[in-house]
């Protein structure tokens, strides 16, 4: 026959039809939103969320993302149970925050806490930008607030990771005071000589960039990640100037002197240890003091 002039036919895998698609566990699989590659997402989560193949960082948790920095059963949560109010009765958000809260486990956009990373005791504040885009209402801004005063309180240093889109825009003005709130805590804490270690993560934008996270005494970053104040339209449009490709990824700031380093997730719990051990006195973790 004609066929066999040329060989065994190829196979080829079907594409499966929906029945099939129907059958695969949601949540199975995961694509990388840079290189497009697929992954087991369990695979990706033991990567702490970052791609194997081209390294690009996705979003973690805050809570994996505690999890993977400090040392095990030693962290404990602080203010878990303060909760949003609508104080301008800004239609549907009491039913927004209700669904972040079952979507992700969390009663607000950021955790707080201390614990030890390599036996150093620190106070840490992890926004996590799957609750509202992390944005800072009253109640993420004074729990931020609250664990850098407990951290000044106790003498410890504290680490805060951003993840935010900004201030909240249902809470008005009462979101704009955050900036201020947290930055003079910020201040108290530095005139004590405390430590302070910001940790910007994509993306770090709006009131938070331009408050509490950008006057560390450490300010680090992980790859990729976007920090500014205004989007890159916005600024176009004002200055009337097309701006770099890498404009405000960290690796932009950390050329223009913004940041001090950009951290690859999966060193991050040694590099902050280091720090920590430095500028731990006495070497007791528990009763050393931090000294910038």
């Amino acid at each position: 026959m004609l066929k066999d002039l040329f060989g065994k036919k190829k196979k080829y895998t079907p594409i499966p039809g929906e029945n099939a698609k129907k059958d695969i566990p949601q949540g199975l699989m995961q694509k990388c939103d840079s290189c497009k590659k697929i992954f087991y997402q369990k695979d990706l989560h033991k990567n702490l969320n970052v791609c194997p193949e081209c390294g690009h960082h996705h979003l973690i948790s805050a809570y994996d993302r505690i999890n993977s920095l400090f040392d095990e059963g030693t962290f404990k949560e602080w203010d878990q149970d303060l909760l949003s109010d609508n104080p301008l009765q800004f239609p549907e958000y009491e039913e927004k925050i209700a669904k972040d809260r079952e979507k992700t486990g969390l009663n607000e956009a950021v955790v707080t806490g201390e614990g030890k990373i390599h036996d150093s005791r620190t106070a840490i504040a992890v926004m996590d930008a799957r609750f509202r885009m992390g944005s800072m209402g009253s109640v993420v801004g004074e729990k931020i607030a609250r664990a850098i005063e407990g951290a000044r309180k106790e003498r410890m240093p504290i680490i805060i990771f951003t993840a935010s889109g900004g201030a909240r825009m249902q809470e008005g003005i009462l979101s704009l005071m955050q900036m201020a709130k947290t930055s003079i805590a910020i201040e108290r804490l530095h005139r004590e000589q405390g430590l302070f270690i910001s940790v910007m993560t994509n993306p770090t934008t709006g009131g938070v960039s331009a408050s509490f996270a950008s006057i560390g005494d450490y300010n680090f970053a992980e790859p990729g990640a976007l920090i500014g104040f205004a989007g890159r339209r916005i600024i176009e449009q004002t200055i009337r100037e097309k701006l770099p490709k890498d404009f405000q990824t960290a690796e932009f700031q950390l050329k223009h002197g913004q940041i001090d380093k950009v951290i690859p997730r999966q060193e991050m719990r040694d590099t902050l240890g280091t720090i920590l051990e430095i500028h731990t006195i006495g070497g007791g973790a528990d009763e050393a003091s931090a000294r910038v």
